[in-house]
C-alpha cells in the first residue's frame, strides 16, 4: 500500500493538507539562533545588545545579522542611544514578534504532544507496517 494512500488528505484530493501542527511553525524564528534571540527578548521589555549576545552565546556579527533579519520581518525593534558617552543598542520584541513567538511555541507544543497520542502508531506513515516488512 502507498504510504500517502493511508493518510487522509495526502494524495486523495480531499484537501486536508496543512492540518499538521508543523504548518504553524514560523520559518523566520525557526532557526535555533533566531528562536533563542526572540525567546530572550520575550522575557523582558527590552534588552541591551551585549546582554542578548552573551545570553544567546553568539558573536556580535552573528547577532547583528540575525537581528537585522528579525527587524526586517517586523519582529524586533532596534533603538540606538547613549548611556553617558557610550553608545548602546537596545533590542525589543514588537507586538507582531511576540504573537509570532507565541504561535511558534504553540505549534512546537502541539507537535510534541503528538508523541504521546495513543493512536500514533496506527496513523504514522513514517513507521513501517507488518505488510511492508
Amino acid at each position: 500500500m502507498d504510504v500517502g494512500a493511508r493518510v487522509s488528505g495526502v494524495g486523495d484530493g480531499t484537501g486536508d493538507r496543512g492540518r499538521h501542527p508543523r504548518h504553524g511553525l514560523d520559518p523566520m524564528i525557526h532557526s535555533a539562533v533566531r528562536l533563542s534571540i526572540v525567546a530572550c527578548l520575550a522575557a523582558a521589555e527590552r534588552a541591551e545588545f551585549r546582554f542578548v549576545r552573551d545570553a544567546v552565546e553568539v558573536t556580535a556579527s552573528v547577532l547583528s545579522k540575525q537581528v537585522s533579519a528579525l527587524e526586517e520581518a517586523g519582529y524586533v525593534r532596534v533603538r540606538k542611544d547613549h548611556v553617558g558617552k557610550f553608545p548602546r543598542t537596545w533590542l525589543s520584541l514588537s507586538p507582531a514578534g511576540r504573537r509570532a513567538f507565541e504561535a511558534h511555541l504553540a505549534a512546537l507544543a502541539a507537535i510534541a504532544s503528538r508523541a504521546g497520542a495513543g493512536d500514533v502508531e496506527k496513523e504514522d506513515p513514517c513507521r513501517p507496517t507488518a505488510a511492508a516488512s
